[in-house]
């Protein structure tokens, strides 16, 4: 009958060096992702748009259904995601919720992945 060895881990410290602390941590991992989704959305990034190019810099709710030929709740739902991500910031006005950019989002945002 055979018997086979049983290896002994290697000693040798020149081999792999540990890695270290991860250079993303995982809270500033779990946000960029958050970013990264919200984007991910082709009817979200289509909001983005509309939101940016709005002469007023903001968008009432109303006016965002119909571009996009989503219900009313649906686009609520997009934008509560672009608002939770940080790209958007949220007034309520009596009945209506008006959009706007949060001002240096789309910077930072274009910046993620270069600061991997």
């Amino acid at each position: 009958m055979n018997s086979l060895s049983i290896l002994e881990p290697a000693t040798d410290e020149s081999c792999c060096a540990p890695a270290g602390t991860p250079a993303l941590g995982a809270e500033e991992a779990k946000q960029k992702a958050l970013v990264f989704k919200a984007l991910a959305d082709p009817n979200r990034l289509r909001l983005l748009s509309i939101v940016k190019a709005e002469a007023s810099g903001e968008s009432c709710v109303c006016d965002l259904t119909e571009p996009l030929g989503l219900g009313q709740p649906t686009v609520s739902h997009h934008l509560k995601i672009l608002v939770d991500a940080g790209l958007l910031h949220r007034e309520k006005r009596g009945t209506w919720a008006y959009y706007s950019l949060v001002p240096g989002a789309l910077e930072q945002t274009a910046g993620l992945l270069a600061s991997l």
